[in-house]
């Protein structure tokens, strides 16, 4: 398909020389500049965050009216200081 666009004169006379020094067309340049800004601007896949829980009876009995730093302090008794 035809169409006529209109390019700044500088970006057109550097598009010219890339073109040149790539030896493709102008055309082909403008193309792979356009299919790179459509691919770009082309919503990827959302994140999912995946399944990551565990089997388990939940909180020990002992522990389910217990604070959040007993439970930490309990979570890491033993490693480090």
């Amino acid at each position: 398909m035809k169409t006529t666009v209109e390019i700044s004169d500088p970006l057109l006379r550097e598009a010219r020389k890339m073109a040149a020094r790539e030896g493709v067309t102008l055309r082909t340049l403008i193309e792979r500049g356009l299919h790179r800004v459509v691919t770009e601007a082309k919503p990827s896949a959302p994140f999912k965050l995946r399944r990551a829980s565990f089997k388990g009876k939940g909180l020990q009995p002992e522990l389910r009216d217990a604070s959040w730093e007993r439970i930490r302090d309990l979570a890491y008794e033993g490693r480090g200081s």
